[in-house]
């Protein structure tokens, strides 16, 4: 994307989170179940939802744990700014101990500049400003490409494995894969003739050429 990511601090619910991302592409907002046990609320205040969501690992889809309103906090005693958020909790790792997405920007009125990695919103008492620095973004963003490349190749390899023997009974323990299943929106291509277990993932709709 040529910038990097914006890792804010913000108050949710009553604890300081001090690894959120600020992602304007994403949809949602996210908030990892180790997070949500860290702030010792109890999964029973989780509502059950449904439908799953997509665009954490292509061709894979996941189910959240529930979804739960927690009130987030902007800013600092002189100029501060509460709005109450919807998150999607979900059980998969990740480096962050939240997302916030659209949603986020919509309900606060933020305006980010990935420049010089400020956030500004309108408060009570005029604009706030939410900094980070490079140094700070850079290893958050280091340590979220080794993640994702981890996850993807894991959920790769325990699909293949479960194709090579379907009738095997799976009596691994649950890893951070096991919450994406595939969908239908891709496909299995293999580039290697002589090794079948040698194969890409890509989009259904693309031409065969």
């Amino acid at each position: 994307m040529g910038r990097y990511p914006h890792v804010v601090d913000p108050i949710v619910d009553k604890k300081r989170l001090s690894l959120v991302l600020m992602d304007g592409g994403n949809g949602l907002n996210i908030l990892y179940v180790e997070t949500l046990d860290a702030m010792c609320i109890p999964r029973s205040k989780l509502w059950l939802v449904i439908a799953p969501f997509h665009g954490v690992i292509l061709g894979m889809q996941v189910y959240p744990l529930g979804q739960i309103d927690l009130p987030v906090t902007f800013g600092d005693r002189a100029n501060f700014r509460t709005e109450v958020l919807t998150f999607e909790v979900v059980e998969f790792l990740g480096c962050y101990h939240a997302i916030l997405g659209r949603p986020c920007y919509a309900k606060f009125m933020a305006v980010p500049n990935y420049t010089y990695l400020k956030l500004k919103m309108p408060g009570p008492h005029g604009t706030i400003t939410v900094g980070s620095t490079f140094s700070h973004a850079y290893a958050c963003d280091r340590e979220h490409y080794e993640l994702a490349t981890g996850l993807t190749n894991s959920a790769e390899l325990q699909k293949l494995g479960k194709e090579a023997a379907p009738a095997m009974p799976d009596y691994n323990e649950p890893t951070a894969a096991s919450a994406f299943s595939p969908t239908e929106e891709t496909k299995a291509v293999e580039i290697d003739p002589s090794d079948p277990t040698k194969t890409v993932r890509i989009e259904t709709k693309l031409p065969a050429k």
